[in-house]
């Protein structure tokens, strides 16, 4: 049986599996297709091990580099 996964952006309701922080990551394993996510600092400390036994691994950190816009009074 083949389990398709639907990728959506991460929000601030996803929270990290390790910490409780917002998500950034979400991974796939491949065997079970189990899901798991992560903020970054927990991405990056599980990525050699993950990441070989992952069917996806779906990285918004570049998010965290993003500045708000800033609201003006006209």
């Amino acid at each position: 049986m083949t389990t398709a996964t639907v990728s959506r952006e991460l929000n601030a309701l996803d929270r990290c599996d390790r910490c409780g922080a917002q998500a950034y990551v979400r991974v796939v394993l491949e065997a079970s297709g189990g899901e798991l996510l992560f903020c970054g600092h927990h991405a990056r400390a599980v990525e050699a091990t993950l990441k070989p036994l992952s069917s996806e691994w779906h990285d918004e950190t570049s998010r965290l580099l993003e500045k708000d816009p800033v609201l003006v009074d006209d």
